[in-house]
């Protein structure tokens, strides 16, 4: 929380870092091999005032190239949004320091989130 009483911009990258993390991870499908952010986008839509309830975050996969993809957010409650964002993550090799192309499995799993109508209105 911030000096106004609502949540600090900085926060919001924990929260949509503990989203992704969540979808990425999983027992049955995960980037065990390791992946890194690229970039971040965030538009803030609204304040969040500081509050004991929980808000919802929805992430869907925008965009799925060869050596990287983009996860798109919204943190709301129901129909009203206080952020929509995404971030650009890459596969890494931690061994090699090298980026890493998307394996079938993880490519198969992201195709499993994609929006497709996301990816035309972001193109539009």
């Amino acid at each position: 929380m911030d000096a106004y009483g609502h949540v600090n911009n900085v926060l919001f990258l924990r929260y949509l870092e503990e989203a992704r993390i969540d979808f990425l991870f999983r027992p049955d499908k995960d980037f065990q091999q390791g992946s890194v952010v690229a970039r971040h986008e965030i538009d803030y839509k609204r304040q969040l005032v500081h509050r004991h309830a929980p808000v919802d975050i929805e992430l869907w996969v925008t965009e799925i190239r060869a050596a990287s993809f983009t996860i798109t957010y919204e943190v709301k409650d129901d129909d009203l949004v206080y952020v929509r964002a995404s971030t650009v993550v890459v596969p890494f090799d931690f061994e090699t320091q090298r980026p890493r192309r998307i394996t079938g499995e993880e490519r198969e799993f992201l195709e499993g989130y994609r929006d497709d109508d996301e990816e035309e209105a972001v193109a539009a």
